[in-house]
């Protein structure tokens, strides 16, 4: 075959052994590093941004393993394929991946190498196709494709570079990218074409999956966004908004100071199901209440403000915290959504200064008094939803004034670290002020999960 250059250029000279050889050697030496890191890479199938990785990864080690074989044949040139070789051998080789052939328009003759009988799946004892007929394997949308290419390289003198899909004898589809040039003669006139085609459907077929994997990542983080949206509207609806200390409007300034604050976890942006809450009673008495549901997202959250709706609605009709324990727990347990929940309910009666409270497999209330602090001590409750028929205890407490009770979740920290701030709660501070020493201690540390605080300072 003729120089692939016009008649009036001379040909270029091709690189040197020792230059191919250096560029082979980077090549495979990219390839094996490719190849540790991909192997490193963790992918159990079910996680989209992993398979889109791994897609990733399996796609550059595919043209890694193009431009080796692609270098080693222009040092080496192509090599003979004996003709007792199996066909599926020759089949499977990189070096069949990319083919040559010309046609010349005087004489209507074509020259094919065997590497494009392989790649487009002919009998190499069959006379190569012209251009007239190399249409006949090409699938009938991309015809009108390689036709335009084709005429524009006769016609124009564009060079060739576009990719068309062929189907094989066997029935097997193949996707050829064709690069070529018109041949010209001294005064410019057209007199045969050139082509190199490659076989790249193992490359656009890798390129098809990372497409898939990477649309399929999309899809996973704008369903996380929206169901993360949903779940901070629903939370944002359910917990109290308070903004500072919060007056109970009925008992005047000087009965509960309190002051309540939610925290982010800080290693992901799933909403929880924790919450806090503080109702006034129409027997003068005080709610107080913090809970955690076990999961994320919006059927947690929907579940935590189903949750308080019963808690609000029982204590209004006179439930005493054990009773209420008990009946949230059959709730839970009788809930379409499975799940598992800690709590603590307390009411507070301001004339004698009673606490009366109950747990639920929860931490228990910490109480501050005159630069110390102490747990309270837990009555019987397990965890909601754990068990139908559960039992729960109730305590008592009475308080004094300038006694300040603080109520968590377990996100926020171990209860020995806050009962060493009683120093810095103690004295003439509101509740707002004690929320702010409580987050200056416990939002520096990297919660894996989200948590609650509501502090209650007695003022009178």
């Amino acid at each position: 075959m003729p120089p692939h250059v016009s008649a009036d250029r001379s040909a270029a000279q091709p690189p040197g052994r020792g230059s191919v050889d250096a560029l082979i050697t980077q090549t495979r030496r990219l390839k094996g590093d490719m190849d540790a890191v991909r192997q490193n890479a963790q992918d159990d199938g079910t996680d989209p941004q992993g398979r889109w990785q791994r897609a990733l990864y399996d796609l550059a080690l595919h043209q890694l393993d193009d431009l080796d074989a692609h270098l080693a044949q222009l040092r080496d040139g192509p090599p003979p394929v004996p003709a007792a070789a199996p066909a599926t051998a020759r089949r499977e080789s990189l070096l069949s991946r990319v083919g040559s052939a010309e046609w010349n328009l005087l004489t209507d003759e074509a020259v094919w190498s065997e590497e494009l009988y392989r790649i487009l799946g002919r009998d190499p004892a069959a006379p190569p196709l012209t251009l007239d007929e190399l249409p006949s394997l090409v699938l009938d949308e991309d015809r009108p494709k390689l036709t335009a290419m084709v005429t524009d390289c006769l016609i124009d003198a564009r060079p060739i570079d576009g990719e068309f899909r062929v189907l094989r004898s066997d029935g097997e589809p193949r996707t050829v990218h064709m690069m070529g040039e018109p041949v010209l003669d001294a005064e410019g006139g057209t007199t045969s074409m050139w082509a190199v085609l490659r076989d790249v459907s193992e490359v656009r077929r890798s390129q098809r999956t990372v497409r898939e994997s990477g649309d399929s990542l999309q899809r996973q983080r704008h369903r996380a966004q929206t169901e993360h949206r949903l779940a901070v509207e629903l939370q944002e609806a359910v917990l109290p908004p308070w903004r500072g200390s919060v007056r109970l409007p009925h008992q005047g300034p000087r009965s509960l100071d309190l002051a309540a604050h939610y925290l982010p976890a800080a290693t992901t942006s799933l909403i929880g199901g924790d919450w806090y809450d503080a109702l006034e009673l129409s027997d003068g008495q005080t709610l107080l209440s913090v809970g955690d549901l076990t999961g994320h997202g919006p059927a947690v959250t929907s579940t935590t403000a189903m949750m308080l709706g019963a808690l609000r609605g029982m204590a209004m009709a006179g439930t005493r915290p054990a009773q209420l324990m008990s009946w949230l727990n059959q709730l839970l347990d009788a809930a379409a959504q499975p799940a598992l929940g800690s709590a603590v309910c307390c009411r507070y009666r301001p004339d004698t200064r009673t606490l009366a409270w109950a747990q639920a497999g929860h931490p228990a209330p910490l109480l501050f008094r005159d630069g110390t602090g102490r747990r309270l001590t837990a009555p019987e409750g397990v965890l909601l939803g754990a068990t139908a028929h559960a039992v729960y205890g109730q305590a008592e407490e009475t308080l004094e004034e300038g006694d300040l009770l603080l109520l968590h979740t377990d996100g926020l920290a171990p209860a020995e670290r806050l009962l060493a701030l009683a120093p810095r709660l103690d004295g003439p501070r509101s509740a707002q002020d004690c929320i702010r020493i409580v987050l200056e201690e416990c939002d520096q540390a990297e919660r894996a999960d989200d948590a609650c605080v509501l502090v209650a300072r007695v003022t009178r």
